[in-house]
């Protein structure tokens, strides 16, 4: 029996140096080990060694017995894997059988060729014979065969033995998809008919491109019991499961599947090793994991669940196409979404994400231009991207044009009000103050001053940090709004001089010393006009109030004292006083 070489050791010398003598053939094992056999032995088994050591007799020109030297390069296993083959053939062609020995001794087998053309019941025909009652093995053992391929995938995978180990492994899976599936369960196939390889329908994860089934409505983060121990094997592993069961890449049309792969995503993000270790192993699975929820889409995924399928893929690797994919998906459900969703943290040194947001937005805008019709999820989308804003503000990396660029992604008609883009800014400016009267002039540019509320403006006419000519522009605009809607109101109530019988009658709410209710269709035309008067007097005399507010800071600020926003300082206050926002 040959000696197992030590660590570090070039050569394994034989147990005596009598049995030394007796030794006349040198195996190197890939470059990193040496043992001292015979071969007489060795060649009763192994047909490659047998023609490599009859070679090998040719060039020195010689049939006496001497010592040989050969060399073997990509053994599966290494030298460990020949010492078990060696046993095997000192001991006259009998060695112990298990799952977990399985793999490597079939691998050298093929390797070495030790078929019954060469010796009747030799390595191969025992071990294809313990292959064939593999369906009858445990879980357990099945997955210890398959996780045993690792070291020696490329020989596996060439020899069949890893697509047949995969096969059974998900059979055991179909057998009962409830519990993990003793050894002989019911609808295990038998030998004759799988001949170890079962077709990916049979298993129950073909390409079937139906979607409605009952695992469509699970949560996206449901998990079977079989998806943790799945997660031992290397991601070479899973992706050549994938392409045995014929759902890698695009052909993924598979919720099961898809659960599966975000499942082990999920897992390799939690061990840096085996993401280092995986590289575009990982990456190709993310892509087909993204695949299987783009065909199943908001029937299986909600837009949270979509977010954490974003956080997850993108840690891995992802694909531009597979990442346009899934970003079409989240942005046609972004009404959907809330602020925490949004909250993606950033990798260009900014906090958060933002590009990501806008790409988000851009998607949901198209989607509703196509429709045509004004919407109320538009309207939605307006308020959370305005939190979205006055979340991020504070971030000290969020450039001028980045801010402008989320404020400025929407439409007009998206917000009825721009009192928190207002907020937004004005936080914005508070966390930026070496800013430039330039740059500040140009973040203004976000807001329409006609869509702020009286408040919001008169608190924009006392903020130190605007400039001066945007705080003018803001109550013109409020003038001409007071102008407008008065006149508007006049033409509405007059009809022409002659009021309107079929209509209900018309009531408001007049303003003033006394609060009173006038009915309108009971008022003549000189007396709807003079209560439109003095409507639009008193919001005048509340502007000029406003103004002189402004004027008297302007008077403290020459002096040296300038107070602050209680407009900002109450959107400070909305934010918790933080001053950077969470991350998700």
């Amino acid at each position: 029996m040959p000696w197992r070489p030590g660590r570090g050791e070039s050569i394994a010398y034989p147990f005596s140096v009598a049995m030394n003598e007796l030794c006349d053939l040198k195996v190197h094992i890939n470059g990193h080990h040496t043992l001292l056999l015979h071969q007489s032995v060795m060649c009763a088994f192994s047909g490659r060694l047998r023609t490599m050591v009859t070679q090998e007799k040719k060039k020195r020109k010689t049939s006496r017995a001497e010592s040989l030297s050969v060399k073997l390069a990509d053994f599966p296993g290494g030298g460990e894997g020949f010492e078990l083959v060696a046993r095997f053939c000192y001991n006259n062609g009998r060695v112990p059988l298990c799952p977990s020995n399985l793999p490597l001794l079939h691998c050298a087998a093929v390797f070495l060729e030790m078929t019954e053309e060469v010796c009747t019941c030799n390595l191969l025909t025992q071990a294809e014979a313990f292959v064939d009652g593999l369906y009858y093995w445990t879980w357990a053992d099945v997955l210890a065969a398959v996780k045993s391929c690792e070291p020696f995938a490329a020989a596996a995978d060439a020899s069949g033995l890893l697509e047949r180990l995969i096969s059974a492994l998900f059979s055991k899976i179909t057998a009962n998809p409830e519990t993990p599936v003793a050894a002989g369960a019911v609808g295990t196939p038998n030998r004759s008919s799988s001949s170890c390889s079962s077709s990916p329908d049979t298993l129950g994860f073909g390409r079937s491109s139906s979607t409605k089934t009952p695992e469509s409505m699970k949560p996206c983060f449901a998990r079977e019991w079989w998806f943790d121990d799945m997660t031992s094997l290397c991601p070479q592993t899973i992706e050549k499961a994938m392409r045995v069961l014929g759902c890698y890449g695009i052909e993924n049309k598979n919720l099961i599947l898809t659960r599966f792969l975000l499942h082990y995503l999920r897992a390799a993000t939690r061990r840096p090793a085996l993401c280092r270790e995986g590289g575009g192993g990982l990456a190709g699975l993310a892509d087909t994991a993204v695949h299987g929820v783009a065909l199943v889409g908001g029937t299986a995924f909600s837009c949270r669940g979509l977010f954490w399928v974003l956080r997850i893929v993108s840690a891995v690797g992802l694909s531009k196409e597979c990442r346009h994919k899934l970003e079409r998906l989240m942005g046609l459900m972004l009404d959907q979404a809330t602020l925490d969703d949004l909250l993606v943290s950033g990798d260009d040194g900014g906090v958060y994400d933002v590009n990501l947001v806008m790409r988000l937005v851009r998607v949901f805008v198209g989607s509703e231009e196509e429709a045509d019709l004004p919407s109320q999820r538009m309207r939605k989308v307006g308020r959370l991207v305005d939190k979205y804003l006055g979340e991020i503000s504070p971030d000290h990396g969020l450039r001028v044009s980045k801010f402008l660029a989320v404020a400025e992604s929407l439409p007009d008609s998206a917000r009825e009000c721009y009192d928190g883009v207002y907020r937004a800014l004005d936080i914005y400016l508070e966390s930026h103050p070496t800013l430039t009267i330039e740059e500040r002039t140009t973040l203004c540019r976000c807001l329409n001053y006609e869509k702020l509320t009286l408040e919001a403006c008169k608190d924009l006419a006392k903020n130190r940090r605007i400039p001066p000519g945007i705080a003018v522009q803001a109550l013109a605009s409020q003038q001409s709004k007071l102008q407008i809607r008065p006149a508007a109101a006049a033409a509405k109530g007059t009809g022409g001089g002659r009021p309107d019988p079929s209509q209900t009658p018309r009531k408001i709410i007049v303003s003033g010393s006394r609060a009173r209710s006038v009915d309108l269709d009971a008022m003549d035309e000189k007396e709807l006009l003079k209560l439109n008067l003095q409507k639009m007097q008193n919001r005048v005399v509340e502007l000029e109030r406003a103004c002189k507010e402004m004027r008297g800071q302007m008077s403290k600020m020459a002096k040296g004292g300038r107070p602050s926003s209680s407009f900002g300082a109450a959107a400070c206050h909305q934010t918790g006083g933080r001053g950077l926002p969470r991350l998700c």
